[in-house]
C-alpha cells in the first residue's frame, strides 16, 4: 500500500518527477511543488500547457538539427544568412552561445554529441551522413569545426576534416581563445565571439 511521506500521494508524484529533473535534488522538488501549489491554478497550467507543448511541438530542424518551432529553423530559412558557412557543433546549447555573440551569420549543423569511444559514441550516432549531404550540394565554401577542445572533440575534428578532405572547401577551426580542455557553452560570450571571428585553417596534428 502507497504511504506517502508527505501526506499527500500527488504531492509525492509531484515531488519524484520534480526530483528526476537535472540538477534537483529531493529538496528542491519539494520546494517547487509547495510553491506551485500556492500559485494561482492558471500559473499551474500554463506551466503545464509549456512543458505539453515543449515535448510534442518542438522539432529539430531537417537542415541544421537545431531545436525549433518549424521543419526549417529561423537560421536556415533566413535570406540574410551566409548560406555558404556552416559552423558545426556538437549540441543545441553550443548554437545558442555562438548565437548570443552576434558575431557569426552563417549556418550551423548539429552534430549531436562528439566521438567517444569510451562511452560508446562512434560517428555512425552522429549526424555526420547529414552534413556530408549537405556538402555534397556544392553551396558550401567554408566549414567551421566549432568543437570543444578536449581529446574528444579533437578526435572528432580530425575525423570530420579527413571525410571533408575530398571537397572544395575552406575547413577552419575556432581561435585558441577558447582553451584546451573548454567547452563552448562555458565560454563567456566576448571570448566565444573572438575566437569565431579569428579563426584559423584546421590542420590535423
Amino acid at each position: 500500500m502507497f504511504e506517502p511521506r508527505y501526506n499527500s500521494e500527488l504531492l509525492q508524484k509531484a515531488v519524484d518527477a520534480f526530483s528526476r529533473l537535472p540538477g534537483i535534488g529531493p529538496k528542491s522538488a519539494l520546494r517547487l511543488a509547495l510553491y506551485l501549489l500556492r500559485q494561482p491554478m492558471e500559473e499551474a497550467d500554463n506551466l503545464a500547457t509549456a512543458v505539453t507543448d515543449l515535448r510534442h511541438k518542438v522539432v529539430y530542424c531537417s537542415e541544421c538539427r537545431m531545436i525549433s518551432d518549424a521543419p526549417l529553423c529561423p537560421v536556415c530559412s533566413d535570406p540574410k544568412r551566409d548560406k555558404g558557412i556552416i559552423c558545426v557543433v556538437e549540441n543545441v546549447r553550443d548554437v545558442m552561445s555562438i548565437e548570443h555573440t552576434g558575431r557569426y551569420k552563417g549556418l550551423y549543423h548539429v552534430l549531436g554529441g562528439i566521438i567517444s569511444p569510451i562511452d560508446g559514441i562512434g560517428p555512425a550516432d552522429l549526424a555526420v551522413e547529414p552534413l556530408m549531404e549537405r556538402l555534397q550540394k556544392g553551396n558550401v565554401r567554408e566549414v567551421i569545426l566549432a568543437l570543444s577542445t578536449t581529446m574528444e572533440g579533437e578526435t572528432t575534428c580530425f575525423y570530420l576534416f579527413k571525410k571533408m578532405s575530398h571537397y572544395q572547401l575552406k575547413i577552419t577551426t575556432i581561435a585558441r581563445g577558447v582553451g584546451f580542455g573548454d567547452q563552448l557553452e562555458y565560454t563567456d560570450e566576448l571570448t566565444l565571439g573572438r575566437s569565431i571571428e579569428n579563426r584559423q585553417l584546421f590542420k590535423p596534428e
